[in-house]
């Protein structure tokens, strides 16, 4: 058999070498296009895990890898004149000029031959060969060959970038904050060698248009960053190599193989430097692809590089998500700057939520403590100060929101049960909410609650629209009050097109038939939400008002229950959320077109709602902040925005942010707190206060995002299904003393210690 690696470096050295020892006997080329000691870049970094892959992969490799290593535990952020040390994270780095010899020698040692200056062009035939690989990087010339079948895109990022080096070895991996009056300018920096130091120097597009950096040379590049970080760099100087301002590519691709041709690395896929993953990626890509043809042996090249992609995909898709999440970070990082220093902190530790708020604590518990005890200040300015009580875990710092306090900022999401007769909640509702108001969350908010019967999504829905209805929610809120601490929240909603529909599990998104009760749905156009549901009927002014009517009547029987809170529902493609995104809202009148056309109805209903509802209880509306389309279309998170600025104008008190739900078209990009982002996104955009939902999966997540200052609230819903005691059983946990009903003491354990 005979391969042929076309790049060589860390991906196409360390395959040769991992499968000469797997099949001595198979032929190996690489071919690249650089001399034997060309390196562009400084240093390159691993963490302690991924060396642990290296030691059982190529043993001989990995202890010359480490005997090069500088090796360190700490981060060290400059935010504000501070130097903020975060210990217990992990890291080596070596000199890419190093590491490349050092697996040069290996896999020639092994029998590979390297070809140095062999340049293959995306138009030249490609090398006879069993096997080619494609590892020649972000640029990649067989990527190109065949860009329509490995399906590839490239995502050029808007901050601008300089690869730098520096003459000092700095103490730990550092990241510098350093204001300017054109903008922020970022460091990411990091020790390599005895003398030496990566160091990277980044900014947004409009601070790099500002500084004059569009038309600096290299030579003027380095003398501005010299002079700006100064402070930093104590007399020593920034080094150059070919350190132009660039943009960082994420490059995706649907495929990795074709045919006989396979890509490895960043030629496949990237990661951003925030993670200092690439070269990892690349070498773990190696072992992956060897691995396969372990098992499979070498006769059947397409099912070993088939098998090598499935192995694969996920753990990239993971990597590649962390990194995008990353790197959104460092783009907006100017909207973090009003954080104070330890929260800033815990915000960068934690930002691409592969480390949340136990893996820190357990990493560094000062920095956790330290951000904890500002989340309490900031919510509270009696709270103890340093040397005082332990704080608090965010999620059990109180909330107040007009005249109500939440006894811990957890909240129990609104999720329908489809349980209720002709509207009316039973007592499985009752059991329901009143299990999780005695689990302990500070707020428990109800199912979406129909102001009509048109309105229900389908039989099964709850409603507050009947006199009998009023007297059974106030029958739970009454439960509610009396055994917990709990504070109980209503939504109420019209579910628009998506209305006259089965129970789900009679079968997903079946529309009723005429025989089964189906009723003629409402929405802002003629346009049903998929093929084969109901089509619904524009609505007139007329329908126009008698919807807010009903809003209005559901609002004043929801006070007279006794709710604490009341949710208005504009998420998830019903009919206040179909009005604002264009994918539903068709209309070419004043409610339809423009984005301030389309939130025109939904906002005055919330303003005729706001009306009646009690002026000291909060009301929070959910929406959906995106559409989640892939080619830009419908409704984005800069709409979200100017909607959240138009609901805080019109005394909204927070906005619960979720998404999706108005197109089958939408391709959510889910993962843990994936909705996270455009809940902080409209914290810090609109200047309201946010509850986040979306795969947050427990009290660790919850702390993660309240004490980053990404949320204010964490809902929760699935979880509470599984266990309507989380917040109590999180408590024992975190040392936290809640009260427990009478009833349950004897069961209640001994909080852990604090």
């Amino acid at each position: 058999m005979r391969i042929v690696a076309i790049g060589g470096g860390p991906a196409g050295l360390y395959f040769g070498i991992l499968m000469k020892q797997a099949h001595p006997e198979v032929e190996i080329e690489i071919l690249e296009r650089n001399r034997p000691d060309d390196t562009f870049g400084f240093g390159v970094v691993f963490s302690d895990e991924t060396l642990s892959f290296f030691d059982q992969a190529d043993p001989v490799s990995a202890a010359a890898l480490r005997a090069g290593f500088r090796t360190w535990q700490e981060i060290e952020t400059r935010y504000r004149g501070e130097r903020i040390v975060s210990t217990g994270h992990g890291f080596a780095a070596i000199a890419r000029a190093k590491l490349l010899a050092i697996l040069q020698q290996r896999a020639q040692s092994l029998g590979c031959t390297i070809r140095f200056e062999r340049e293959v062009a995306a138009s030249a035939a490609l090398p006879d060969a069993d096997l080619v690989i494609g590892c020649d990087g972000v640029n990649s010339s067989v990527r190109e060959r065949f860009a329509a079948e490995f399906q590839a895109t490239i995502d050029w990022r808007p901050n601008r970038f300089s690869w730098l080096g520096a003459d000092f070895a700095l103490p730990a991996f550092t990241f510098i904050f350093e204001p300017t009056p054109h903008g922020l300018f970022q460091v990411h920096a990091y020790p390599f060698a005895p003398g030496r130091s990566t160091w990277i120097v980044e900014c947004s597009e409009e601070t790099w248009l500002r500084a004059g950096l569009v038309r600096a040379s290299e030579a003027e590049s380095v003398d501005y960053c010299q002079r700006l970080f100064a402070p930093h760099l104590a007399g020593h100087h920034l080094l150059a190599n070919r350190s132009v301002w660039r943009q960082f590519p994420t490059v995706r691709c649907g495929r990795w193989h074709h045919r006989n041709v396979v890509l490895l690395g960043d030629a496949a896929h990237t990661a951003h430097y925030s993670i200092g993953s690439g070269t990892k990626l690349a070498m773990e890509d190696a072992i992956a692809l060897v691995a396969a043809f372990r098992e499979l042996g070498t006769g059947d090249v397409p099912a070993v590089l088939a098998a090598y992609e499935e192995a694969r995909r996920i753990d990239v898709s993971k990597l590649q998500r962390a990194a995008q999440t990353s790197l959104e970070w460092f783009e907006n990082a100017p909207r973090y700057q009003v954080q104070e220093p330890a929260p800033f902190v815990f915000n960068l530790m934690t930002r691409s939520k592969r480390i949340t708020y136990d893996n820190l604590e357990a990493r560094d518990p000062r920095l956790v403590e330290s951000a904890a005890r500002e989340f309490a200040r900031a919510a509270d300015r009696d709270a103890p100060e340093k040397g005082e009580a332990a704080p608090l875990p965010p999620v059990f710092v109180p909330y107040q929101a007009r005249s109500i306090q939440l006894a811990n900022r957890i909240v129990v999401s609104p999720m329908c049960q489809y349980s209720a007769e002709e509207g009316t909640v039973n007592d499985w509702h009752l059991v329901h909410l009143g299990s999780r108001a005695v689990g302990g969350a500070g707020l428990v908010i109800a199912e979406m609650t129909n102001v009509s019967a048109e309105g229900r999504i389908s039989p099964g829905c709850a409603g507050l629209y009947r006199a009998e209805h009023l007297a059974a929610w106030k029958r739970i809120v009454e439960f509610t009050h009396r055994h917990s601490a709990a504070k109980i929240g209503i939504q109420l909603a019209h579910a628009g097109r998506k209305a006259s529909m089965r129970l789900p599990w009679e079968g997903p998104d079946l529309p009723l038939t005429a025989e089964e009760g189906a009723w003629q749905v409402l929405g802002p156009s003629a346009e049903p939400f998929r093929a084969g549901a109901p089509v619904p009927r524009a609505m007139e002014r007329a329908d126009m008002d008698r919807v807010l009517a009903d809003f209005v009547r559901s609002t004043r029987w929801a006070a007279e229950a006794g709710f604490d809170w009341l949710e208005l529902h504009m998420a998830h493609g019903y009919l206040l959320s179909s009005f604002l995104s264009p994918l539903s809202n068709l209309r070419s009148d004043a409610y339809g077109g423009s984005l301030e056309n389309r939130m025109r109805y939904p906002l005055e209903v919330f303003a005729a709602v706001r009306a009646v509802w009690p002026a000291p209880l909060p009301m929070s509306v959910r929406i959906s902040a995106s559409d989640w389309m892939t080619d830009g279309s419908g409704f984005t998170a800069e709409d979200a925005v100017a909607v959240a600025r138009e609901l805080k104008r019109l005394d909204c008190d927070l906005i619960d942010v979720s998404s999706g739900g108005n197109s089958p078209a939408s391709r959510p990009d889910y993962g843990r707190m994936y909705q996270v982002p455009f809940a902080e996104k409209i914290r810090y955009e609109a200047g309201i206060p946010v509850m986040a939902v979306g795969a947050i999966l427990d009290a660790d997540h919850a702390n993660t995002v309240l004490a980053a200052g990404r949320a204010d609230l964490a809902v929760l819903a699935r979880p509470h299904l599984a266990d309507p005691y989380l917040t109590l059983h999180a408590a024992t946990r975190y040392g936290v003393d809640l009260a427990w009903p009478p009833q349950y003491l004897a069961g209640k354990p001994k909080p852990a210690a604090r």
